[in-house]
């Protein structure tokens, strides 16, 4: 059983999270490591919407001439999915985007 002064102290020692982008720099909830890959899923998607939208295609007109169902590539839109790297190069290509493995620039070598 927790007393009323450990729960005080508890409480004190929780930080207040007002917005979405204090919880994503406070460390003791999301580590560098994963803040880096939330980022990157998140530039890539939008990345490959922006390109569907682009070409002027419907998630229907990409699922057919990609070969990943149009539900399949609707969850991956709106972040409901992440997809496996087979699924990106098949909803890529027809949008003339690959994927490429570069350099980190800049980066702490504690993030790597």
């Amino acid at each position: 059983m927790i007393s009323l002064k450990g729960l005080v102290n508890r409480v004190e020692k929780t930080k207040v999270i007002d917005t979405y982008q204090d919880y994503m720099n406070d460390d003791t909830r999301v580590s560098p490591a994963e803040r880096e890959r939330i980022n990157f899923e998140v530039a890539l998607i939008g990345k490959m919407i922006e390109a569907r939208e682009e070409k002027g295609l419907t998630q229907r007109e990409l699922a057919e001439i990609s070969g990943i169902k149009q539900p399949a590539i609707a969850r991956i839109e709106s972040l409901k999915a992440t997809p496996q790297i087979d699924t990106l190069f098949k909803v890529l290509y027809p949008l003339g985007y690959t994927i490429e493995i570069v350099p980190v620039k800049n980066r702490h070598a504690d993030m790597v």
